[in-house]
Parts: C-alpha cells; sequence; structure tokens
C-alpha cells in the first residue's frame, strides 16, 4: 500500500487526536493478516449448522425477522436494508428498517393510508420492538421508493433515504420521489401524514450523517448514467431543531474539490485534499435537470461511483464511502472501495482506506457499502458484491478481519449467490449488534465478547 501506519496517521491529522478510530484506519490497507483463519478480530468463523449465519466461536445470533417470514415478528416487507437502533426507557430497543422496494416487489410496504406518501410506491420503513416481551414489529412509513440507507439524528429520529429520481407519472406514480423523509422510532402520531424535506434535495439518495454539534446535515448519492453522483451537505434554518425542523428547509450545497473531477482517480490513502469548496444548488428540485448536472460554472463539482453509506466520526468529522470504481461504467479509474473523511474544522478531505483489486485478500476484502463504528472504535463494513457476503471489520490494533458470512445460499449448490449484509448498528448497551441480509430479507441479533 505504499504508507505505513503511524506515517498515514500523521499525514492526515489523526495521530494523537485520542480518536477512537486511530488505531484502527490503516487496518484495511493490508488484509493478510486475516485470511489464515478468515477471522482475525474473533477468530475464525464457525459454521452454522442451521445455514444462515457463520460467527466467531462465543458469539450467537437470534432471528429478529424475516421477509415473509413468521418467526418472531411475523411477515414482514423485502429488501432489507439500511437500519438503526434507538435505545429508551426500560429495555426496550427501537430498531427502524428500510426496505428498499420498487414496483412489483414480492413483499411490498402495504402501510395504513395515514402513513402513505405515495399509494403507488411500494417502498418504506418498519420499526421493530425488542425487548424482554419478545419482538414486534409494525409499518412505520410507505409509499415511498427504493429506500436504501439514511442516518440518525442527534434528537433521535431516523432518516430515510429514497434511491430514486422518479418522477409523478413514472411508472403509475402520483408523486414525485428522490427525498428524505423523518422516522420517529417512538411516536408513531409523528409518521402520520409523511412530507418529503424536499430543500434537501431531489436525487438518489443513498445515506446522510449528521454534525452533532451545527446541525449540518451530509449526503451522498448513489446515481449512475452521467458522471455519477456526488457528496453534499445541507444547511438547515433550523439547526438542531428536534422533530420536525428540516421541514422549515435551509440550502443544499454540493461538493468542488479543486483539481479532482472524479474522486476515482485518487488512489494513495493519505491523500489531503484542502480548501474544499460548497456551492449552492440551483434547482434542489430538479424540476427539469439532475442534481448533479445541473451548472456550477467552469469548474464543475466532483463526482464519483457508487456513494454509499456515510456516518459521523466521534473525532468531527464525516466519512463516506464510496464501493467501487469501473472504468467500463464510465469512471476515471477503478478501485475497489474508498472510505474518504471530510472535516469541516479544517476544510479538507482525506481518502482513509483503498482497496484495489491487486491488494493481499482482494477476494475478500473488497466494495464496502453501509458503514459503522464497532463498540470499540473499529469499523464494521457490509460488503456489497458478487460472491460470498461478508461483514469485515477491524481491531483497535490495527488488525482486519471478518466477522461474519452470510450462508443463505439464492442460487444453486453450483453456483450460489448471497444477498448483501445492510444496517449494521450497535445497540447502546455495546453488547448488542443489529443487521440485515438484503436477501432473503433477515434482521439478525447478535451478541458475544464484543470489545468494549
Amino acid at each position: 500500500m505504499g504508507l505505513d501506519r503511524r506515517s498515514f496517521l500523521a499525514q492526515t491529522g489523526i495521530l494523537g487526536a485520542g480518536v477512537a478510530l486511530s488505531g484502527t484506519i490503516d487496518a484495511l490497507f493490508t488484509a493478510a493478516p486475516a485470511l489464515a483463519g478468515h477471522g482475525g478480530g474473533y477468530g475464525p468463523l464457525v459454521a452454522d449448522p442451521a445455514g444462515l449465519l457463520d460467527l466467531p466461536r462465543g458469539f450467537r445470533y437470534r432471528v429478529l425477522s424475516r421477509e415473509r417470514g413468521t418467526a418472531p415478528a411475523g411477515a414482514a416487507p423485502s429488501s432489507f436494508d439500511g437500519m438503526a437502533a434507538f435505545s429508551g426507557p426500560g429495555r426496550d430497543v427501537r430498531l427502524v428498517r428500510n426496505h428498499e422496494n420498487r414496483v412489483g416487489a414480492a413483499a411490498p410496504v402495504v402501510a395504513p393510508a395515514e402513513l402513505t406518501y405515495d399509494p403507488v410506491a411500494v417502498g418504506g420503513t418498519t420499526t421493530l420492538v425488542v425487548g424482554p416481551r419478545g419482538v414486534a414489529e409494525r409499518i412505520s412509513l410507505g409509499g415511498t421508493s427504493t429506500n436504501c440507507a439514511g442516518g440518525v439524528t442527534p434528537w433521535g429520529t431516523w432518516l430515510t433515504c429514497e434511491e430514486t429520481e422518479i418522477r409523478r407519472g413514472e411508472g403509475g406514480h402520483e408523486k414525485d420521489h428522490g427525498f428524505i423523509f423523518e422516522v420517529d422510532p417512538w411516536r408513531t402520531d409523528r409518521n402520520v401524514d409523511p412530507t418529503p424535506l424536499t430543500e434537501m434535495g431531489r436525487f438518489a439518495h443513498e445515506a446522510i450523517c449528521v454534525d452533532p454539534r451545527t446541525g449540518v446535515v451530509y449526503e451522498t448519492e448513489d446515481a449512475y448514467g452521467e458522471k455519477f453522483g456526488c457528496f453534499y451537505r445541507f444547511l438547515p434554518r433550523r439547526p438542531l431543531g428536534g422533530h420536525g425542523s428540516l421541514r422549515a428547509g435551509g440550502r443544499l450545497q454540493v461538493m468542488r474539490v479543486p483539481g479532482v473531477a472524479d474522486l476515482s482517480t485518487v488512489g494513495e490513502p493519505g491523500a489531503v485534499f484542502g480548501g474544499v469548496e460548497w456551492l449552492d444548488v440551483p434547482d434542489p428540485l430538479a424540476t427539469s435537470v439532475p442534481v448533479r448536472l445541473q451548472d456550477y460554472g467552469p469548474g464543475g463539482v466532483t463526482h464519483a461511483q457508487k456513494l454509499e453509506g456515510a456516518w459521523w466520526g466521534t473525532d468531527g468529522a464525516a466519512y463516506f464511502v464510496s464501493s467501487f470504481a469501473v472504468r467500463e461504467h464510465g469512471s476515471e479509474a477503478d478501485h475497489q472501495g474508498q472510505v474518504w473523511r471530510y472535516v469541516p474544522a479544517t476544510n479538507t478531505l482525506t481518502l482513509v482506506v483503498v482497496f484495489r483489486g491487486t491488494d493481499p485478500g482482494a477476494e475478500l476484502y473488497k466494495t464496502p457499502d453501509n458503514i459503522c463504528m464497532t463498540p470499540a472504535g473499529g469499523l464494521m463494513l457490509c460488503q456489497d458484491g458478487d460472491g460470498d457476503s461478508y461483514l469485515m471489520g477491524t481491531t483497535v490494533d490495527g488488525e482486519p478481519y471478518l466477522f461474519a458470512r452470510n450462508r443463505q445460499n439464492l442460487g444453486t449448490e453450483s453456483a450460489p449467490s448471497y444477498g448483501e449484509f445492510a444496517g449494521a448498528c450497535f445497540a447502546d448497551d455495546r453488547r448488542t449488534m443489529y443487521v440485515n441480509c438484503y436477501a432473503p430479507g433477515t434482521t439478525f441479533e447478535i451478541t458475544g465478547p464484543f470489545r468494549r
């Protein structure tokens, strides 16, 4: 990879910052140590006799919900995607889970009329109540489309993102799509009459993270076609105003990194770009031209293929992921995954992780998507790609490992196919992890000796 751990940390300004991430970020540069046992962090993965989920010894799982299943929460819509855990009074945990359904989905979201935005659309969210008395499940948002990922707010709600640019009239839809919606995990009455957060933009939203000090929302765009997606920030008129405050609107801006038109061309971990520019989006509703293709002057804006997961780090930075880039698809360079770090205080962007097809372990460590922090301060990345599907992690000592493998074969014995992981998150007790398998839709609760 061409950069040792201490040099990297010094170059990126993380060294000495006292940030949980600082001990782990170089782990993904060299994946070879974990290959021998396929589980360096907690030991080798143990084959699950039930054929659902392989985990290291000492860990156990419980199935909370299954697509069109029966145990224990009952039937659920398909295409389990982004998710977050919210702890409240008592021992209950609320999980808000996205369903990336489009018209024609095998198991659509069917919501009551008062929780439905567009009666033709079949995506949305479900809320699971997980507690000592068992698991209950209900629809918390319906009538949206292609709900992919999202993110949590500092006031304890979920922002679900529509990864689409469908307009009213297309496919029979009665309303425009491509928006963000706020979902309250605790009060159903707050989810009545779903209201799109229109000034946050209409585009193929993927994920968001929120700066808890300023209330600025950072947004990723997973758009195919010309020039791919962009990275945005939203400056709310009522920052940190609590539930419903984002409806007051604000300014949507898009990132331009001077001299970098396509993030895929940056291949050296530790590369730092200062003087990041934020340009106002002329038409956030994209009434005639997609947001990413609007006129931003001769300098244009910075694009990237497969902008996916986002989260707010404990070091005062927004992190976001590019799952992969392929020249044949239109990118200017190839890679198997990048993780970027934007620091508002210094207005700098740093490439902290890059996977390349020639790296050791490239067949296993690749294509990150949804991402979160572990209780110990490491990383947990949901893998999205062909072949086997893993949860990838790093220890605080910088050792990469494979934490879980999806064993639910969607193909045949001779040509197996596995659904991606999505929505990894941890409960406040720091002992419990929740994660989805996209297909067949399955939500797992995982407990065990997590390092804290």
